[in-house]
């Protein structure tokens, strides 16, 4: 179903299931966060609490009737999505005379504008945001790279195969399932390593053949996304990341608050919030050079 911008008065606002496939489907698939496998609890609006284990406990050998030894179990919480959190909001306004005389869909060519710069700021966010407050002190997410607990290494410098080993290893002495490990990192980044030689002069990384753009580093996926800083790059069990939503991206269709100059609106809104279930499975490389 398409929207008949041209007409606005009769659907001045977007049912459901045209949200869905307008923005909310379109935005999933773009947003490289979303796509990756993470956790997604939906709220209310209401701050969302995820409560999860502390450290492990010590089980010691006992033989018939001897006293068991007691352990106390650690508990913990995340909490997501608090009263204070921003929204990514933003609004396109258009004449009239555009949406009758363009040549292309409109409401297609405001689609792919919208979903493009709604999942680049959620990404941005999630990826590297610092909880920077708004000009009205509201917090925005921090993203994976300023997360507190995740694992870092630090001034890695030229990029080499090395350095993605003694990411994996990290992960790995974190217990972390190799199976479910995913790499984010820039493009640069990543033409710098299938780049790599040997000696002879061969590549150290082949492509697989039978693959066409699945690329994949020590058998781990990888999103390429320039959304990343410049020198970072990410090893993580997306898994163990969990996002709240509060409002899926809604769109709005504005027909008369622009009226007087004869124009329409969409505004699109969205509340998203991201934090770790297990920090330890994400793994921060930054200081990263790509030549």
């Amino acid at each position: 179903m398409s929207i008949n911008v041209a007409a606005p008065t009769a659907v001045p606002e977007l049912t459901a299931e045209q949200v869905v496939r307008l923005l909310v489907k379109p935005l999933e698939d773009t947003s490289v966060v979303l796509a990756s496998g993470v956790r997604v609890f939906d709220s209310n609006g209401s701050p969302v609490r995820v409560p999860k284990l502390g450290g492990p406990v010590d089980p010691s050998w006992h033989g018939e009737s001897e006293l068991i030894d007691e352990e106390d179990v650690d508990f913990s919480e995340i909490t997501l999505l608090p009263a204070d959190m921003a929204s990514v909001k933003v609004l396109t306004r258009f004449s009239n005379e555009l949406a009758r005389q363009s040549i292309v869909s409109l409401d297609a060519a405001l689609r792919d504008r919208l979903v493009t710069d709604v999942a680049s700021k959620i990404d941005r966010a999630f990826l590297a945001g610092t909880g920077a407050l708004t000009a009205t002190g509201k917090r925005t997410p921090v993203g994976l790279v300023n997360m507190p607990g995740v694992q870092t290494m630090s001034a890695v410098g030229a990029i080499n195969l090395d350095a993605l080993h003694d990411a994996e290893g990290r992960a790995l002495a974190a217990d972390v399932n190799p199976a479910r490990l995913k790499w984010f990192m820039r493009s640069g980044t990543f033409v710098a390593i299938r780049k790599l030689k040997d000696t002879s002069g061969k590549y150290l990384v082949q492509p697989d053949p039978t693959e066409a753009g699945a690329y994949r580093l020590l058998g781990h996926g990888v999103t390429v996304t320039n959304r990343l800083p410049a020198g970072f790059a990410i090893l993580a069990d997306m898994s163990q990341v969990a996002v709240a939503r509060d409002m899926a991206p809604s769109v709005k269709v504005l027909d008369q608050t622009f009226g007087h100059y004869d124009q329409q609106a969409l505004r699109v809104v969205a509340r998203y919030d991201i934090g770790a279930l297990n920090a330890e499975a994400v793994v921060v490389l930054s200081g990263i050079t790509e030549s």
